[in-house]
């Protein structure tokens, strides 16, 4: 058997560095199995080919079979990803609305156009612009609301979670109503019923480190509202990766954080300040802490108002800058913060 896999080896490589295509290289592959059961079966018991490729048939049947297995799993699952995209693209919203603001659009963003630091172009950047909300939980829930209700054109959100009881005492994009159903959209029906002049783009599936660069390639800006250290690293790494400035934040108990990552810009990444994960306890989540119902709010909105920042133009985002609020003492704080040149993420940009 062994020299038979030498052989199927040898056929593979010779065929890659052809560059033959790999449905060719099957199909020599499958023409040398062929040949191998056809020597079992046709030589007599003994024969020395025979030996030397096993003795018998029974051997290359069982590999046959897992190869089998293996091949029509992948298809099964192809199939069933080409049809989970197929109804993922159907219900997707129709493209961002550009050109000139219309009558009832000038009318809802006039506080936002007399602004001196925004005015009609910053407004349209606005509209132009494409913002990815990483969660819609706690965070995500007034980001959400303050993009679409500012206008930003397409707003994407990414969460696998379902709305549960739990979530409603501080995410206020969901409603009672909606307990049980997938939490991107449930944000998009609300989106929507609060500007329908924004396009949203739900994905609920669980973001990847193997889909989150093209995913992110998408977008303008990157906001992470997630709420675990994992999740935040390779958030961090994947908008590093595709050079898009990231609006994190972070809460706990009555405390909480933003800044924006940015090396691209001058900013540290999250591995400049954190490059390693908290030891077990030092950072619970959520769920194992507590967090008081306004705090997310306060939080979510000091992160949207920077995402207006960096895309309007207008003053000067928390680049470099950590923010922190003490909700008890209602202290806020600035922290300047630096890039590593010994960063293992960012390091090399």
């Amino acid at each position: 058997m062994m020299l038979v896999l030498i052989l199927a080896g040898a056929i593979w490589a010779l065929g890659a560095w052809l560059k033959t295509p790999v449905q060719a290289r099957l199909y020599m592959l499958g023409l040398l199995y062929v040949a191998v059961l056809f020597v079992q079966v046709a030589l007599p018991d003994g024969h020395a080919l025979r030996e030397t490729l096993g003795g018998g048939p029974g051997e290359w049947l069982v590999l046959g079979g897992l190869v089998a297995l293996i091949l029509g799993y992948r298809a099964v699952l192809s199939r069933v990803r080409k049809r989970a995209q197929a109804a993922e693209a159907a219900q997707a919203p129709p493209p961002a609305q550009t050109g000139p603001f219309s009558p009832v659009e000038l009318d809802r963003y006039a506080r936002h156009i007399i602004l001196r630091e925004v005015g009609g172009v910053g407004q349209k950047r606005l509209k132009d612009a494409k913002v990815l909300v990483v969660g819609a939980g706690g965070l995500g829930s007034p980001v959400l609301l303050y993009l679409a209700a500012a206008g930003v054109g397409t707003i994407g959100v990414i969460d696998d979670d379902e709305v549960s009881l739990s979530n409603l005492q501080r995410q206020i994009v969901h409603t009672d109503a909606a307990s049980g159903t997938s939490k991107v959209f449930s944000a998009q029906t609300t989106l929507t019923a609060l500007n329908p002049h924004v396009t949203v783009r739900p994905y609920h599936r669980r973001l990847t480190a193997e889909i989150a660069p093209a995913l992110f390639g998408d977008y303008d800006l990157i906001v992470d509202g997630s709420d675990s250290f994992a999740t935040r690293a390779m958030v961090n790494a994947a908008a590093v990766a595709s050079g898009r400035p990231l609006v994190a934040g972070a809460i706990t108990q009555w405390e909480g954080q933003v800044t924006i990552y940015d090396p691209a810009g001058g900013a540290p990444c999250m591995a400049c300040l954190f490059p390693e994960a908290p030891a077990a306890g030092l950072a619970p989540s959520c769920a194992e802490a507590g967090v008081v119902g306004a705090l997310p709010g306060i939080v979510g909105s000091v992160m949207a108002l920077e995402v207006i920042k960096v895309i309007t133009g207008a003053g000067t985002p928390l680049r470099g800058t950590m923010l922190l609020w003490d909700g008890l003492d209602a202290d806020a704080r600035r922290m300047k913060i630096a890039r590593r040149a010994d960063c293992p993420v960012c390091g090399d940009i």
